[in-house]
C-alpha cells in the first residue's frame, strides 16, 4: 500500500470540489441522518436517495463505477443484520431447515441494507472531493469538540507513518532473503513458516509504531503543541454556498417527512 492508495481524495475541477467543505459536510452528515431515520417502508425515498448519490457521482468527475466500486465495503458490516430475517415475526416467506424467514424480516434487512449502502456511498463522494485538512478546517468552523478533531487529524496522519514503517520491513526482508537459481526450486518455506514470519512482522511493526508514535509526539511538544492544530484564518462562507446548505437541508427534511408518511400508510 503507498500514499496514493492510501489517500481517497481526488483532485478534480467539479462543482463538488469548488463547494466549500463547510457546506458539503453537513449535507453528507444531514444525509446520513435522514438515510438513517427513514422508516423501512419507505422504499420510494431510497430510490430517490439513491438518484440524489449517483448524480452527484456523476457531476463530481470521479464517476459512478468509482463510488459503486468502493461502497462494497458496507455490505460485510451490513450482513451483521442478518439475523433479523428470522428473529422478527410475521408472515413467513421461506423456510430454512428449523429458521422461518418472515416478510417483516425481509423488509427490515433489506432496509439496513439499503441504508448502509447509501450512507457509505455519500461519506465516499465527501472524502473523494474534500482532502482531509479542507475536512478538519470544516469540523473545527461547525464547533466539532476540539479534541475529537485533533484526534482524527493525528490519527489519518500517523496512518502514513505505518505504511512507512511497514514499507521499511518488507524492504528489509527482501534484502535478507534469498531465491532459488532454478526456476524449479522452492521459495520461502511451508505455511506455518510463513505464518511465523508474518506474525513477527507485524509485532515489530507495531513495536516500531509505538516507538515511533513516542518520538513524534516528543518532536510536537518541542514545538509547542498544546492539543489545538492552528491555522490561517479562513473566509467566511459566500452567500451561494449558504444558499446550497439551507436548500440542501430544506430538501432532506421534506424526503424525511415524505419518507415517514409512507412508512406509516
Amino acid at each position: 500500500m503507498t500514499h496514493a492508495t492510501l489517500d481517497p481524495y481526488q483532485k478534480g475541477n467539479s462543482a463538488l470540489h469548488r463547494l466549500d467543505a463547510r457546506v458539503q459536510l453537513p449535507l453528507t452528515l444531514g444525509f446520513i441522518l435522514v438515510t438513517a431515520l427513514l422508516p423501512v417502508r419507505a422504499w420510494a425515498v431510497y430510490l430517490l436517495l439513491v438518484a440524489v448519490v449517483w448524480a452527484a457521482a456523476l457531476f463530481s468527475e470521479l464517476g459512478l463505477g468509482y463510488v459503486l466500486k468502493r461502497s462494497l465495503i458496507a455490505l460485510p458490516f451490513a450482513l451483521a443484520a442478518l439475523p433479523v430475517l428470522f428473529t422478527i415475526p410475521g408472515a413467513p416467506l421461506w423456510y430454512i431447515g428449523s429458521l422461518t424467514i418472515s416478510q417483516p424480516g425481509l423488509e427490515r434487512f433489506a432496509a439496513v441494507l439499503l441504508k448502509s449502502w447509501i450512507s457509505v456511498q455519500a461519506a465516499i463522494l465527501l472524502a473523494g472531493t474534500h482532502n482531509l485538512s479542507e475536512l478538519l478546517l470544516a469540523m473545527r468552523a461547525l464547533r466539532f469538540p476540539r479534541l475529537l478533531v485533533a484526534v482524527m487529524g493525528l490519527m489519518w496522519r500517523y496512518l502514513y507513518l505505518i505504511v512507512d514503517e511497514a514499507a521499511r520491513l518488507m524492504r528489509a526482508r527482501q534484502a535478507r532473503s534469498g531465491e532459488a537459481a532454478s526456476e524449479q526450486g522452492k521459495k520461502g518455506g511451508t505455511v506455518v513458516w510463513r505464518a511465523k514470519v508474518t506474525g513477527g512482522m507485524a509485532g515489530s511493526l507495531l513495536l516500531r509504531s509505538f516507538e515511533r508514535s513516542e518520538r513524534v509526539y516528543a518532536a510536537m511538544l518541542a514545538r509547542g503543541y498544546d492539543g489545538e492544530v492552528r491555522s490561517l484564518p479562513v473566509p467566511g462562507i459566500s452567500t451561494i454556498h449558504r444558499r446550497v446548505l439551507w436548500t440542501g437541508l430544506t430538501v432532506l427534511a421534506i424526503l424525511l417527512l415524505f419518507g415517514i408518511l409512507l412508512g406509516g400508510a
